[in-house]
């Protein structure tokens, strides 16, 4: 490419533009910072112009709860009556009467249950997932964590189909109506992905109480999203021409929908009830917090006594049941993409049925009078508690030192420093630099979306929680980033590495949020370097992913072309490959951030002092304005760096062509 010139001189190029713009407003910035004393409120968002959206929204909260009670209770009764009906099948026992005169009827018997799990995994996909699956019920029973699980399963078993219809229902009608998904329902799933889960809890406990329906309701918020994606893609994928001879065999637009649209969208939508099935899991253990009990209320009562046993144990119960549910939705999945081979005729499916439904009623009826149907015996059961115990005693005294050692380097050297900086960056310097970036990427409708948003969480005084939460954040993220990036580059140039790496990133992704808690507390105790360790565990997985299948998506025929052309493995790596990956390089940093984002508010819970602690204040003393607008702060800078991300990915695939 030739450089023109003209009688003035040479024109700058674009990149020297941007460099000149980006030194301009960094020297900027910098001026700011150094004449904080004459401009303290470009440094620190003065007091006295705080707004006070807080104050507004518990006042809403306040007058919906006076004035719509006869709604929220109609909501609680209505819910009620299935959830309740599921708790008492799985968990509880059934009243029939009132009284001295009632009469009790057992739950059904967790043998039938193993053994129905068992069942469905042999039918969904033969022996080893039978066993899979049903070994996964019977841990959890010899660990005496049955009762418990039933009433997370419960709360899962009528969410999960609740999230599921509502989500193809929205989800059919923004692909129907283009102005619906633009305008609603995007921005609102936006929201509903990026607000922490400690936010949804406060205003279901404020109108609805604490109760499993609360818990239910904020799990239906949380979890519902990916199945509305899901339809909206599963529905904009199928070929025109399924479409057009639908209509040309006289297809109503019901019929068309209904009969030929959704079943050839089925595989995406199978994604997306995996999706949903694993959110619920997740959101049901958070939701144990205002009324849902079950594993999450145990883990919780766990780590705030410190007591890492029997934490331990109900996580790994968590695990089993999340191996479990993800195996079968899984398999259910990829039938509906016809990636299984073995195919499963439906007498088979029916004979599993019968006989599934068969045990229950069997065993149930026999736990009327053998007590060891009906509850999981004392005798059979163990715990592992004493050792988890006797391990951390092991490690805590033999490589205190080494730990402590670590802790306090890491937090003088790194954490505290950049903490430091972060909290004394001047807002208006964050909104200015955000704004730029979004106008250098996309233009002006992105720099003004990131610069109110960022400015958002200035005028609710929560600037400097905000930065804290940056901080961690970002800390997280980019270690996360260093580890996950390279594992992910030796996974895409080794066949046998991959199958190495894959199960154990399959592992890490089915584990819900707490139990990356557990065992970094054992060591670590309470605090920053707890959260920042649990976090980079967390937000790791999609670093990898995107990095493997970004470098594997690379066509081969430009493989074999540079390989013609002379280049050196070295070479057509580093100078094809890795440049044409790099958009889902960065698409696995943009979901590593979010992840760790997402982490870093559950981790609010072992001692950070940032915007998650806001939340996790707000939900304890039920303040509905303090919680909601700390969670939209964090939600927004979720969203701001999604934004900026997905604006720089697109750029970089439209100059790669």
């Amino acid at each position: 490419m030739t450089v023109t010139a003209s009688a003035s001189g040479t024109r700058p190029r674009p990149a020297q533009t941007r460099l000149l713009v980006w030194a301009a407003a960094l020297g900027v910035v910098l001026v700011v910072f150094l004449l904080q004393d004459s401009l303290p409120w470009a440094v620190n968002y003065p007091a006295e112009a705080i707004v006070p959206v807080a104050d507004w929204i518990s006042a809403l909260m306040r007058w919906i709860k006076i004035n719509l009670s006869w709604l929220t209770r109609s909501i609680t009764a209505v819910l009620g009556v299935p959830l309740d009906f599921a708790l008492d099948l799985l968990a509880k026992n059934f009243k029939i009467g009132h009284g001295a005169d009632a009469y009790v009827l057992p739950r059904l018997s967790w043998i039938g249950i193993c053994a129905a799990a068992f069942l469905a995994g042999h039918a969904a996909g033969g022996r080893k997932l039978g066993m899979l699956v049903g070994g996964c019920f019977l841990y959890i029973a010899l660990f005496g964590q049955w009762t418990s699980a039933m009433l997370t399963l419960a709360l899962i078993s009528i969410a999960v189909p609740f999230c599921i219809a509502t989500g193809l229902f929205v989800g059919i009608w923004a692909w129907r109506k283009p102005w619906a998904e633009r305008l609603v329902v995007s921005p609102a799933l936006d929201l509903m992905q990026t607000i922490p889960t400690f936010a949804y809890l406060i205003p279901m406990l404020l109108l609805f109480g604490n109760s499993p329906v609360s818990a239910m309701i904020a799990t239906a918020i949380f979890a519902t999203p990916p199945m509305v994606r899901a339809t909206m893609l599963g529905l904009s994928r199928v070929p025109s021409e399924i479409d057009d001879f639908s209509e040309m065999a006289g297809c109503t637009a019901r019929q068309k929908l209904w009969r030929v649209l959704l079943p050839s969208a089925r595989p995406t939508l199978m994604v997306g009830v995996n999706q949903v099935i694993m959110l619920a899991l997740n959101m049901v253990i958070i939701a144990s917090m205002i009324g849902a009990g079950g594993l999450g209320y145990d883990v919780l009562l766990a780590l705030r006594a410190l007591k890492v046993g029997e934490a331990m144990e109900a996580g790994l119960a968590i695990v089993a049941l999340a191996i479990a549910l993800d195996r079968l939705s899984q398999v259910a999945a990829n039938h509906a993409k016809g990636h299984v081979h073995r195919q499963v005729q439906p007498a088979f499916w029916r004979r599993n049925l019968t006989l599934a439904v068969a045990i229950l009623i069997v065993t149930t009826l026999l736990g009327l009078f053998v007590p060891a149907f009906a509850a999981v015996p004392k005798a059979i059961t163990f715990t592992t508690a004493p050792l988890w115990k006797a391990a951390v005693n092991w490690v805590t005294i033999n490589f205190f030192d080494v730990i402590e050692a670590f802790r306090v380097a890491l937090i003088l050297n790194v954490l505290n420093p950049v903490r430091a900086f972060c909290e004394s960056f001047p807002w208006l310097g964050a909104v200015f630099l955000l704004g730029l970036a979004g106008y250098q990427l996309s233009g002006l409708r992105l720099a003004a979306l990131v610069a109110v948003l960022t400015a958002f969480c200035a005028v609710t005084g929560l600037w400097e929680k905000t930065m804290a939460t940056v901080y961690l954040c970002g800390i997280s993220a980019f270690i996360a980033c260093l580890i996950g990036i390279p594992i992910g580059l030796m996974a895409a140039r080794s066949d046998r590495f991959e199958k190495v790496i894959t199960p154990v990133i399959d592992t890490l992704q089915v584990l819900p949020s707490f139990c990356f808690i557990i065992p970094v507390v054992m060591l670590f105790r309470v605090g920053d370097v707890t959260a920042m360790i649990a976090t980079i565990a967390f937000a790791v997985v999609p670093a990898i992913r995107y990095t493997n299948h970004g470098i594997r998506q690379v066509p081969p025929a430009l493989i074999e072309a540079a390989k013609v052309s002379g280049c050196t493995p070295r070479q057509t790596f580093f100078r094809v490959q890795l440049p044409l990956a790099l958009p889902e390089i960065m698409l696995g940093v943009n979901q590593t951030i979010l992840m760790a984002l997402a982490m870093i508010i559950i981790c609010a819970m072992v001692g950070t002092r940032d915007l998650g602690q806001e939340v996790f204040i707000a939900l304890s003393k039920a303040d509905s304005g303090r919680g909601i607008v700390a969670g939209l702060a964090i939600a927004f800078i979720g969203i701001v760096a999604d934004r900026l991300f997905n604006a720089w990915t697109a750029k970089a695939r439209a100059r790669l062509g």
